[in-house]
């Protein structure tokens, strides 16, 4: 492809700076939507990142098992290709039944995950290296029980509501889905921080992230920190699948979660791995980005080309990423 481009000479790549300036509100909000959803994954990431030093690639994983989590609950409370026509509580309702599915299920998932590929290394003492190469492993072999189990066609896109404009901002209309998403993701994001950062149980997180042998002679049961840090980041990943399906209707598919996983830990890795409130820095620059990205570019091909191009300069003038780590020496 590259080598196709090159022959074509400075015409294959154009600005379009009109069409950026006339879109650039409606790219800003629908960006944040998107980055919303990036930066929900994105904590998970940086969650086990900062306690245990591993980069979960299985997570997408985990998150797309949330997402035929809401996928079946939806349809089972009968949501299909069109919207059901239902109150706004009875709506709120199914979707927070759906929201609590996919939590219950991704958490579950990360917690089996964490049990069956990587205790067992941490009890041999496995090098990092290993840790990775089972990440990986994980990953394709939840994927592919997946492939095996659904096939490799999407699901049945289900439309939740019909996205009704609510308000403008600078004569751009903001609908009732980009504010629900918006909203909804900062609000999870808001207590998994206080959670983290206030709790007993995340003081006890945040210790063994600093020091794993002194939290432990100081009472801090460390196995139990580590299942509940992939626990959490599960829980994060299934109430992020709710809004995936909610933007994205037909995407739930057994490989759906990977390029989305990718663009998570690439938002982590922008606002500073290890880092909570970097997570949801990086996932909302990331998703804001891509769009000012393909608009200006002329395509949406652009889009994670521009996102990651940024992720390279950014990382080449920060390398610990925008925030850091935070705490100092401590990894969460």
């Amino acid at each position: 492809m590259l080598t196709t481009l090159l022959a074509q000479g400075p015409d294959w790549i154009s600005f379009d700076t009109t069409s950026f300036v006339q879109q650039f509100w409606s790219n800003t909000i629908d960006g944040l939507a998107y980055g919303a959803i990036y930066a929900l994954i994105a904590m998970g990431y940086t969650l086990v990142y900062g306690v245990l030093r591993l980069i979960n690639f299985a997570h997408s994983e985990v998150f797309i098992v949330g997402a035929y989590a809401v996928f079946f609950t939806l349809s089972a409370l009968g949501f299909g290709s069109s919207a059901p026509g239902l109150s706004v509580g009875a709506l709120v309702g199914d979707l927070a039944l759906a929201m609590v599915a996919a939590m219950v299920v991704s958490g579950i998932v990360a917690v089996i995950l964490e049990r069956v590929a990587y205790r067992p290394l941490r009890r041999r003492g496995a090098p990092p290296l290993v840790f990775l190469i089972t990440a990986i492993g994980a990953s394709f072999t939840l994927q592919y029980l997946i492939f095996i189990w659904r096939g490799a066609n999407p699901e049945q896109a289900l439309i939740m509501f019909r996205p009704e404009p609510i308000f403008s901002v600078f004569g751009t209309d903001v609908d009732n889905q980009q504010i629900t998403i918006i909203v909804a993701a900062l609000l999870i994001m808001v207590i998994a921080d206080v959670f983290i950062n206030r709790t007993r149980l995340g003081r006890g997180l945040r210790a063994v992230a600093q020091d794993p042998d002194t939290a432990t002679l100081m009472g801090v049961n460390k196995e139990r920190v580590i299942m509940l840090t992939f626990l959490v980041g599960g829980i994060l990943a299934g109430a992020a699948s709710l809004f995936y399906v909610m933007k994205v209707p037909s995407g739930v598919q057994y490989n759906g979660g990977f390029i989305l996983g990718i663009k998570a830990f690439a938002a982590a890795v922008l606002g500073g791995i290890g880092n909570i409130r970097g997570a949801l820095l990086g996932g909302l620059l990331l998703g804001i980005i891509g769009n000012y990205g393909q608009t200006l570019l002329g395509s949406a091909q652009w889009t994670d080309v521009v996102a990651f191009v940024v992720l390279i300069v950014i990382l080449m003038v920060r390398p610990t990423g925008i925030l850091g780590e935070s705490l100092g020496k401590a990894r969460v």
